[in-house]
């Protein structure tokens, strides 16, 4: 994406064909298929109305951010929805064009508070103590991106299925952001049913963040990032809000149902699902309730998505 918005603001007359943005689309609506597990579904439905909570937390957070920006006129209300929505970053980004929102903007958000919250956790789980027992690592807690010589191809064969009939689906029903959602919601029923086992090698989730960030990064021009970076310090002001906000939340989880501290901060980050895994790994917490969270947490915040960015707008 930086590269092509290099060329965006150079000029150069490029252009990404439709038809790779939606194989991109339907590809990463796999991706948030592929975490769902067994372990995962077994901490669901164990600490369900426990996950509700704090998921709700952290959605309303992110929520009460984007109106904010909306309503200051930082930011276009449906722009400032996506930006601020917290997680699933390509999800995000694949998706708000079709809802009307920029999506260069809605990047330039959703990846600056990545990096941030990636910074602020690591500090985070260096300073709060945990009080539960360290949980033990096993492939199944995990999600997995399968490395390219490890891929079943049968396995491969079927994930790409699901993703052509999902995309094709999804763009002949004009479901706004179909081609993400429909391979997502399908995925994700045939794996938890153990039908199919979503099969990603990386050189397929690279080409598709490739489309992805080709496909945003050619739109930029000088004038949005003349714009962007005006943007910025509210943006950042709006980021450490949500992290605040989000922080409260954990603090409020630890006295209402016994979590320790840094379980619940690195469960209620606004982050990504693989960088908050890494750091619970690396912090020996509660990794099936952590994982389990952020897991059910993209897949709430993919499909309320919509619906919260048309509340933000109309409110605002």
């Amino acid at each position: 994406m930086i590269a092509a918005i290099g060329f965006g603001i150079g000029g150069a007359k490029l252009q990404s064909p439709p038809w790779v943005f939606t194989c991109a689309q339907a590809i990463i609506g796999c991706l948030v298929a592929s975490d769902l597990n067994a372990s995962i579904l077994a901490t669901v439905s164990r600490d369900w109305v426990t996950i509700l909570v704090v998921i709700s937390t952290t959605v309303a957070a992110g929520a009460l951010v984007g109106w904010t920006l909306a309503k200051l006129s930082v930011l276009p209300a449906a722009t400032a929805a996506w930006g601020s929505s917290p997680g699933g970053s390509s999800a995000m980004v694949a998706m708000s064009r079709e809802y009307g929102a920029d999506a260069r903007l809605v990047a330039f958000m959703q990846y600056l508070r990545l990096t941030i919250v990636v910074l602020t956790a690591s500090v985070v789980s260096r300073l709060l103590p945990h009080f539960g027992p360290a949980t033990t690592v096993t492939a199944a807690v995990l999600p997995k991106v399968v490395p390219a010589a490890a891929a079943s191809l049968r396995s491969l064969l079927k994930t790409l299925a699901v993703a052509t009939f999902g995309g094709v689906a999804g763009r002949r029903l004009r479901i706004p952001a179909g081609p993400l959602l429909v391979p997502m919601l399908v995925g994700a029923l045939l794996q938890a049913n153990g039908i199919v086992r979503m099969t990603l090698p990386q050189w397929l989730l690279g080409a598709a963040y490739i489309a992805v960030g080709w496909h945003v990064g050619l739109d930029f021009t000088r004038e949005i990032v003349v714009h962007a970076f005006r943007a910025l310090p509210r943006v950042l002001l709006a980021t450490f809000m949500l992290i605040g906000l989000c922080a409260g939340s954990a603090w409020v989880l630890t006295r209402l149902l016994h979590i320790d501290p840094l379980t619940a901060y690195l469960a209620t980050s606004p982050g990504g699902l693989g960088s908050v895994a890494i750091l619970a790994v690396a912090s020996h917490v509660d990794i099936s309730f952590v994982l389990a969270v952020q897991t059910v947490r993209v897949f709430i915040v993919v499909l309320t998505g919509p619906p919260i960015a048309k509340l933000i707008t109309r409110f605002s």
